[in-house]
This record gives C-alpha cells, sequence and structure tokens, in this order.
C-alpha cells in the first residue's frame, strides 16, 4: 500500500480523471513523485467500477482501492447490506475478507467482527478504509482464515466464507473446487461457531451442493435486476428439517419468494386459452434458479403456458410478483404473423425454434422501448407470438 497515493494533491487527480482513458494516463509520465502512473491508472479505473456497486466507498475521500479485479469480484454494497441480516449473535469471523464490504455490513449488525484476508496488502487496505468509513469493530488479521480458526481455541457466533472458485475449464463446478474447500474443513469450522454461511456464485448447482454439505438449513438466491448475484447457504449446527429457499430479488422494491424444498412437486395449472386479457408473468433470474416452476403458479394463482416454458399468464394484475409482468395486447398464430406489418417491439423467445435476431430480420420488427412480442408455445404445442405491452419490470 502505497501511502503517497492518499495525498490530497493525487486525490484530486484521481478524482478530476475519472473520465479519462486510462491507457494514455498509464503510459504517460506520473506527474507525482513516488506515484507511478500504473498505481494512477489502476486507482481510478477501480474507484470508477465503484460508482454503482459501491457508493459509500465512491463518495467518501481518502479511500484507497485495490486493483480493480478486486472491486469485480467483491459484494456490492446492496447484496452485502442483504447478507448481514442472515448473520445471528455478537461475534462474526470473516475467514475470507477481501475488500472489507461484508465486513463493513456485518459490522453494523454484529458487535465484533474479524476480518481475515490473506493478501497483506488487500487488509491493509482494507483496515485503512475502515478507519475512514468510522467503523472501529473489526479486527483486521492477515492470515489464513482457515488456518487462524482451525489453530486458534476462540468461538463465534457466525463465521462467515466466500471461497473463490478455481480456474478450470466448463461452468459447473463443486464446492470442492473452491478454495478454501469449505467441504473438507466443515466439521472443523462447524466445532467453532453453530451457524456458518457460505457465498458462492450462482453457477453452483443447488442440489450438488447439498450432496456436499450437511446441515443446510436455509439457501438464499439473490438476484439485482433480473441477474442471480450470489448463493448464500446457511448452515445451522445439528439442523434436521427440511431446507428453506428464499429466492429474494433485490430492486427498488425488495420481493422473497421462500418455500420448503418439499414443496418443489406441488401440482400446476396449465393455461387452456390465452386471450388479450390476460396478464405475461416471466419469473426473475433467483425464482427460476429455485427451480419452483410448478410452485411459481400455485403461490401466485397463475396458469403455466406449457411444461417446458417457464412463462405464466392471469386475468388479474400481481405487482407483488418478483420478475416481469406484460399486459397481452394480442395472440397470433405464426401465419397470422406473415400477414402483420409495421411490427414493434422486443423479441423474447422461450421454447420457440428460433433465434431472436432470426425473428427480428425475418418480420421486419423494429425496435421499441415498451413493446414485447414474445415468442412462445401454446398447452396444445403450438407455436404462438404474443404481442405485449411491459407493466413492470421487475
Amino acid at each position: 500500500m502505497n501511502d503517497k497515493i492518499l495525498a490530497k494533491a493525487v486525490q484530486d487527480y484521481i478524482h478530476l480523471n475519472l473520465n479519462a482513458d486510462v491507457a494514455q494516463i498509464a503510459l504517460a509520465k506520473s506527474p507525482f513523485v513516488g506515484v507511478s502512473s500504473a498505481e494512477l491508472a489502476a486507482q481510478i479505473l477501480a474507484k470508477k467500477k465503484s460508482q454503482k456497486k459501491l457508493p459509500t466507498w465512491f463518495n467518501t475521500s481518502n479511500i484507497y482501492y485495490p486493483p480493480p479485479l478486486s472491486i469485480e469480484q467483491t459484494s456490492s454494497e446492496t447484496t452485502a447490506k442483504y447478507k448481514s441480516r442472515i448473520a445471528k449473535g455478537n461475534s462474526l469471523i470473516d475467514l475470507t475478507g477481501g475488500f472489507g464490504v461484508d465486513a463493513y455490513y456485518f459490522a453494523k449488525k454484529v458487535e465484533q467482527i474479524v476480518h481475515c484476508e490473506i493478501n497483506v496488502e488487500l487488509s491493509e487496505i482494507s483496515k485503512h478504509n475502515a478507519e475512514v468509513l468510522q467503523i472501529d469493530n473489526i479486527d483486521f488479521l492477515p492470515l489464513d482464515g482457515i488456518k487462524y480458526i482451525e489453530s486458534g481455541s476462540e468461538n463465534f457466533d457466525t463465521i462467515y466464507i466466500d471461497p473463490a472458485r478455481r480456474a478450470e475449464t466448463g461452468k459447473v463446478f463443486m464446492l470442492r473446487d473452491c478454495t478454501p474447500d469449505v467441504v473438507s474443513h466443515l466439521d472443523k469450522l462447524l466445532s467453532k461457531s453453530a451457524r456458518i454461511i457460505i457465498k458462492t456464485a450462482p453457477l453452483l448447482d443447488i442440489t450438488a451442493g447439498l450432496l456436499e454439505l450437511k446441515y443446510v438449513s436455509e439457501i438464499h438466491i439473490v438476484s439485482l435486476k433480473n441477474e442471480c448475484k450470489e448463493l448464500l447457504w446457511v448452515i445451522d449446527k445439528d439442523f434436521d428439517g427440511t431446507v428453506k429457499i428464499v429466492a429474494v430479488t433485490l430492486n427498488q422494491t425488495e420481493k422473497h419468494f421462500s418455500f420448503l424444498q418439499s414443496e418443489l412437486n406441488d401440482e400446476v395449472h396449465f393455461a387452456v386459452q390465452i386471450s388479450k386479457s390476460n396478464y405475461l408473468y416471466e419469473p426473475d433470474a433467483a425464482l427460476l434458479k429455485s427451480g419452483a416452476f410448478n410452485l411459481i403458479g400455485k403461490k401466485y394463482n397463475l396458469q403455466k403456458l406449457h411444461p417446458y416454458t417457464q412463462l405464466y399468464i392471469s386475468d388479474e394484475l400481481n405487482t407483488d410478483f418478483a420478475g416481469r409482468i406484460f399486459r397481452i395486447d394480442q395472440v397470433l398464430s405464426t401465419g397470422e404473423l406473415k400477414k402483420a406489418s409495421e411490427l414493434s417491439g422486443n423479441i423474447i423467445v422461450r421454447n420457440y425454434p428460433a433465434k431472436p435476431e432470426d425473428l427480428a430480420k425475418k418480420y421486419k420488427v423494429k425496435p421499441d422501448k415498451d413493446r414485447f412480442l414474445i415468442f412462445t408455445k401454446d398447452i396444445n404445442g403450438n407455436n404462438i407470438v404474443l404481442k405485449t405491452t411491459i407493466v413492470q419490470y421487475y
């Protein structure tokens, strides 16, 4: 950590050049003694990446930024604030502390936090920023969190860990593929805390995760603007019950869709007829990740279009629904669509044998902000096109 970056003149330069070409800054001669042009470019880029993701940091003076990759990998403030509500007790240890965003929000809910980070410089940066942000109940330890908790005698009310996925090909991965390997260390961690919270990427398959872990009481699927951001696995020591799954959307209005895993196989009603008086419901990514395709229809009193199409309809508008809602203006067969002229709208394809870009070219569809053409199938397997107007984005 280069303290000279915190000089007022350097900080002013970083702020004034947020929209500058960082590549040019990196190649140019630095205007400051003791601060390289590469360091200036890295600070500018990292701060720029924080603007929407970490507004508290971005809007606070004298924040020291790590390499931009650390900003990309850290939790957003929105998701960190949510996960802080899952912690319990008066003490928490973050075994993979990183830039300290999660620890910052845990510190607002829990009396004493320990932040472990094996990267010494990143630990130092996080400690400095906590002081700037006036957070004084976090102890920063520049060491391996797993080794620290396994070798020590201290117990905690909550253990939090965000294991990093090891580099590999393919999208499917297991918890054993991550560092630290939580599965191998789970028994030891449970001997030091009654609650463990594990954050994983949303790519992790829920069924596979449950096979690797034990005592999972809850799984939180966290989404922001229809994009799954993370899975939170809550492990409560000796839990012996049915796993609760919570799909949560963190938009202007926070919405929850929760159920017990035993409810997954509930029956669903299918739509026999689709008319222009209906509303079309498209579940948020968090709901889709949950796999509760039938339960979505039951919970919101919706009818499903097709067994392999996660789209639903209703005569009623229910803005509590977590996802997009469209008003159906017209139902067309593909034959009727060929005769239509001056088509406009964004194209959505669900269980339909064509790509959006090919359909746009074939039917000469012009873009439109609020109108959508949804190509899908009905319960009889017929290809249909729904001309719709969006009434809710999230």
